[in-house]
């Protein structure tokens, strides 16, 4: 591993104390992750960060950030003393940004965020030295924790913001310094903060107030509130780049999903694209498209990143497509498993279920003769007061109607079962783990199920039983 932090830079960026010379090549908040060389962040979340400094030189941290020497350290132990680690994080990820040269894209949005973040790392690591998030490391600490891991000669940085609240966007946007500032799409989630989507897409539209100058805004064309977007480019000086399925610079034009494919014929200007990805989905199509969009706007190649998207998969648990050989003696007896258990509102159920929509269950494998296609459902949470409605909706979604058999889990998804015909009717239970005995009878060889819910309703307990019912083959195994 290369020199990232010695104590002396470390100690310049932050106005901190050292204790000695030492060499970070990485850093930590995380002993379970920790790697040999890591500068140890002590954070204080649920546990007090300091209480595992002892733990983290022990297995080989060059030092840690602390605000006070801990108990069971000794005199000798290498400490970068500060009077708030948390701040003490955030001057290292400035002065991380400071000393890099670095091509920075900033992207937020309400869906899509990190799967478009992991679809940037993909193909801007082939154009040159790329840094990017870890997992979805997108909060007050996440931010400056990503700045902080920057290498120095970083020639492509993608960093991930979010929000749960008014005002979160702002101070991290300013820490980034973006050079490009993308708005995935602006739709019904964390509501329960905002009064109504006119307030998400304002704290949305704060991702461009770091922008360096000339920054280019890449937003969605397509979402209602795409003129609050505009007019907050149009505020801070941004030049502005839309994408979207209308006539917008970056137009998504034939989308067709093929199997365990999206081929996506896209245009820019006068020029057409015809690209795949690796994986079904128009939402992930339409988002590939804001990448070129943002690859263009880096100074990198469109052309070439259009190619290398199909070498992009989503992270676990987000669409990602599994084959669950349920009795391995009988060939063909398996059913296909869409895990998007990470996370749920109105617009991403939709769009995960025009995916589930256009699958083609197997005939003839299973204990029903037909193959079905089956949606197992967890709420949909922190969408303020119109959760109810929201749920009950659902039932009219045009991609819902043409499945065969749906489950649901939880307190608002009752409210879907509710409004669903008899045909389509499955089984109810207050907690997803309730379903977890019962998944046997919930699917069958042959089915398409999805698996859909925001992360606090435990859907993915349901996922990991289906798991259990056989063999698992990732889209990798089957080759």
């Amino acid at each position: 591993m290369s020199e990232l932090w010695t104590s002396a830079e470390a100690m310049a960026a932050t106005g901190g104390q050292t204790t000695g010379d030492w060499t970070a090549t990485g850093v930590s908040i995380d002993t379970r992750t920790l790697q040999p060389g890591d500068l140890f962040v002590a954070l204080k979340d649920v546990r007090d960060g300091h209480d595992f400094v002892a733990q983290a030189l022990e297995l080989g941290a060059a030092a840690a950030l602390v605000s006070r020497k801990p108990e069971g350290v000794p005199d000798s132990a290498p400490l970068l003393l500060v009077d708030d680690v948390l701040k003490g994080l955030e001057a290292l990820g400035r002065a991380a940004r400071a000393r890099s040269a670095a091509r920075i894209a900033a992207i937020t949005g309400s869906v899509g965020k990190t799967s478009t973040k992991e679809m940037l790392r993909t193909v801007l690591g082939r154009q040159g030295k790329c840094h990017a998030a870890e997992a979805s490391y997108n909060n007050h600490w996440g931010v400056p924790l990503t700045l902080a891991r920057m290498p120095a000669d970083t020639e492509f940085a993608v960093i991930e913001i979010g929000m749960s609240n008014p005002g979160e966007i702002t101070p991290l946007s300013r820490m980034a310094r973006p050079h490009v500032a993308m708005v995935t799409t602006v739709a019904a989630a964390h509501l329960a903060s905002f009064d109504d989507l006119s307030g998400i897409a304002h704290e949305k539209a704060c991702i461009m107030d770091g922008m360096e100058p000339e920054g280019v805004a890449v937003l969605n064309g397509d979402v209602d509130t795409t003129h609050i977007l505009q007019a907050h480019a149009d505020h801070v000086g941004a030049r502005k780049v839309l994408f979207g399925e209308n006539e917008l610079d970056w137009m998504v034009g034939n989308v067709q999903i093929k199997g365990d494919i999206t081929v996506i014929k896209a245009r820019h200007g006068e020029e057409d694209y015809l690209f795949k990805l690796s994986v079904p989905g128009r939402h992930f199509a339409v988002n590939a498209v804001g990448v070129l969009a943002v690859v263009e706007a880096l100074g990198a190649d469109p052309v070439a990143a259009s190619l290398d998207l199909a070498a992009w998969v989503p992270p676990a648990g987000r669409g990602t497509r599994e084959v669950i050989v349920t009795d391995g003696a009988n060939e063909g007896e398996s059913l296909e498993l869409l895990n998007d258990a990470f996370n749920a509102n109105p617009t991403s159920l939709a769009a995960s279920l025009e995916v589930l929509a256009a699958s083609t269950p197997t005939h003839n494998v299973g204990r029903i003769v037909k193959g079905r296609r089956v949606a197992i459902l967890g709420d949909m949470l922190e969408l303020g007061p119109q959760e109810i409605q929201m749920h009950s909706e659902m039932a009219q979604n045009p991609h819902l109607q043409q499945l065969e058999l749906i489950h649901c889990a939880g307190p608002l998804m009752r409210h879907l079962w509710e409004a669903l015909p008899d045909r389509q009717r499955g089984q109810w239970a207050a907690t997803a783990a309730e379903l977890v005995p019962k998944v046997t009878h919930l699917v069958d060889a042959g089915d398409v199920v999805l698996v859909k819910g925001s992360k606090g309703s435990k859907v993915s307990l349901v996922v990991d039983a289906i798991r259990k019912l056989g063999h698992r083959l990732s889209d990798q195994d089957e080759g």
